[in-house]
């Protein structure tokens, strides 16, 4: 049984995760349609560039989740 520590702990991960993380993609998101804006003959590289730095973004809420439950079943 895991003790109210862990619950808070596991509760604390998960949310600094998805916070992290949503401020990490509106930061990406933003500079790419500010980049785009200046240079639209750029569009094609920025937005594959964003894409990629997207999806390593959205690996941190996963390894949150991950942890999250490593905590929760010790």
């Amino acid at each position: 049984m895991v003790g109210s520590v862990g619950l808070l702990a596991a509760a604390i991960a998960i949310g600094l995760g998805a916070l992290g993380a949503g401020i990490g993609n509106g930061l990406i998101v933003s500079k790419t349609v500010e980049g785009i804006a200046r240079q639209p003959e750029a569009r094609g590289a920025l937005q594959t560039v964003m894409f990629i730095g997207v999806a390593l973004v959205e690996a941190i809420p996963i390894i949150a989740a991950v942890i999250a439950f490593i905590v929760l079943n010790k």
